[in-house]
């Protein structure tokens, strides 16, 4: 297992650095040498070559969007201060990113890169991976542009395989991995999680089979220890501060709808303002931005809250289910089937995507003392429209 994690971290270090482009590297061969060359590759089983999907598109919104400057990006995956004595390049590059074992329902595989700036998630089923580069990617870049202030969490590169592996089809090693920003950078030093507490929220007056049947034996311990459902208390921070989330959330969670996504969920993190993070000046994600900008990320750097005590931070994470491909009607279909006799309801993967919108923002306002109703809710969006 520690191999396999070794070459995964070195494959995917060597696309971020090395910075082949999936869609023009096979296009500038002849069709000669690239017939024989994709047989070969396609008998890989391990060492599959990973490249960059669309990376200008990805550095144009890093650089002018996010304003994370090449070196500071670069550095992350490439230089470690503490290695000693000096390693040999390709297994520098593989210890660069740091195994964090598999984390959620989904069974993907999470690395974060040495400083902690970045996470590392692979997309190993088909269907996410193949909806979020060919059908929402445009979507969501266009998004981001918009809306620099947006709480999807920041991707800032898709990796794939460009062409069908043995390895990759029983696999062995996954095809697909996005890096995306680490909401707990700055707190999570030297692997002290009494310093501060997760949260993976969702609507829960859906039907969840991992808690609601089998007494929530469907789902391995571990995996639930790590994934805190529930949070106890209120977000309470300024009024300031309550208006920009929602209106953040609200913005970012139509854009998902319309784009026909569910089961999303809103990772929450609180730590205590005694253990408050490093972030500082030279941060990629601060580093160049006006005053106007930080503001708008305060939401990812810590928002006080209002007793001084505590500081959160938020984002959106896991827009990968979409209600339309096959997976979630068959999924949908069966749900049916088992509610006809069991009635639990639907479930996050098989509601509509504007009603799991609806739920999810009455829970954030739950979430931030704002208590309204279903039909107050429903109001105000219906006056917005």
């Amino acid at each position: 297992m520690r191999s396999r994690t070794r070459r995964i971290s070195m494959t995917i270090t060597h696309a971020i650095l090395d910075g082949k482009d999936a869609e023009t590297s096979q296009k500038k061969r002849p069709a000669c040498v690239q017939l024989p060359r994709s047989m070969l590759k396609f008998l890989s089983l391990w060492h599959l070559e990973l490249m960059l999907f669309r990376p200008n598109d990805f550095l144009a919104l890093r650089r002018e969007v996010w304003h994370i400057t090449d070196e500071a990006y670069a550095q992350s995956f490439q230089t470690r201060n503490d290695v000693s004595p000096p390693e040999p390049e390709e297994e520098q590059r593989a210890s660069n990113l740091v195994p964090m074992g598999t984390l959620g329902y989904s069974g993907s595989t999470f690395f974060k890169t040495w400083d902690g700036k970045f996470l590392v998630k692979s997309l190993d089923r088909h269907f996410e991976h193949q909806f979020f580069m060919h059908e929402l990617l445009t979507p969501y870049i266009v998004h981001m542009w918009e809306n620099p202030g947006s709480l999807l969490v920041r991707i800032t590169d898709l990796l794939c395989v460009p062409y069908p592996t043995l390895g990759g089809l029983l696999g062995l090693e996954p095809t697909h991995h996005v890096i995306m920003e680490h909401l707990l950078y700055g707190i999570d030093m030297d692997g002290d999680t009494t310093r501060y507490e997760t949260y993976d929220l969702k609507p829960h007056d859906y039907f969840f089979p991992e808690r609601d049947l089998a007494n929530g034996k469907l789902a391995p311990q571990s995996v639930k220890d790590r994934l805190v459902d529930h949070f106890p208390d209120q977000i309470r921070v300024s009024q300031q501060a309550t208006k920009e989330l929602v209106a953040l959330l609200d913005t970012d969670t139509k854009f998902l709808a319309e784009s026909n996504v569910l089961d999303y969920s809103l990772f929450l993190v609180r730590y205590a303002r005694s253990g408050e993070s490093r972030f500082d000046a030279s941060d990629p994600f601060l580093s160049g931005t006006s005053s106007a900008a930080r503001q708008a990320d305060f939401w990812r750097t810590g928002v006080v809250s209002a007793d001084g005590q505590w500081a959160y931070r938020a984002v959106l994470l896991d827009f990968f289910w979409a209600r339309h491909k096959f997976r979630a009607k068959a999924m949908a279909g069966l749900v049916s089937a088992f509610n006809a006799w069991a009635g639990y309801g639907p479930m996050t993967i098989t509601t509509e995507p504007f009603e799991y919108q609806r739920r999810f923002m009455r829970m954030i306002q739950k979430l931030v003392g704002e208590n309204g109703t279903e039909e107050e809710y429903d109001a105000g969006q219906s006056a917005d429209c």
